[in-house]
Parts: structure tokens; C-alpha cells; sequence
């Protein structure tokens, strides 16, 4: 089964934002975006919903520290990345 990633021009910028200052993690960022696309439920990219004002998004991990938050959308095979930053912005 295969996913689709559905990027919007506001997460692109966001993207961009953030690897200008990480670009160290350039290469875990894309192994994300590639474990997410195979299989979203991979144990690594730790794949949970979110609660509060973030409810009815979910999360997933580039690391210990930084997060990728996203639309979930199962019924379509479709995700879609809304925002990426570390854990503490992120929520």
C-alpha cells in the first residue's frame, strides 16, 4: 500500500525555512518524508495524534528533537504536511 505525500505551497515555504537553518538535517527530513510515503505507521517516524489546538493533527518524528506535524487523511491514502520544527514550537 502507498501513500501520498500532498505538499502545500505554505509548507514548502516552511520547509525551506527550516532546513536553511538546520541543513544538517537535511538528510533525516528526507528519510522522513520517504519512511511516511512507504509506510506512515513505520515505528520510527512515531506517528501519534495531537490534542489540544493541534486536534485532528498528527505527528511525526525526524528525530528526538524535531517534529513534522501533518493532515492524516487515511480514507484517501493522503498526507499532508502542515508544518515542521522542533518539538517545542510544534506544540
Amino acid at each position: 500500500m502507498s501513500w501520498t505525500l500532498v505538499f502545500t505551497e505554505q509548507y514548502d515555504k516552511r520547509a525551506m525555512r527550516f532546513l536553511k537553518r538546520h541543513p544538517e538535517l537535511e538528510k533525516q527530513y528526507l528519510k522522513a518524508l520517504q519512511l511516511m510515503e512507504a509506510n506512515p505507521f513505520h515505528p520510527s517516524l512515531r506517528l501519534h495524534p495531537l490534542a489540544g489546538r493541534l486536534s485532528g493533527l498528527h505527528s511525526v518524528s525526524i528525530n528526538l528533537s524535531y517534529r513534522i506535524t501533518l493532515e492524516f487523511l487515511i480514507r484517501d491514502q493522503e498526507i499532508i504536511p502542515v508544518n515542521v520544527g522542533d518539538h517545542d514550537s510544534e506544540y
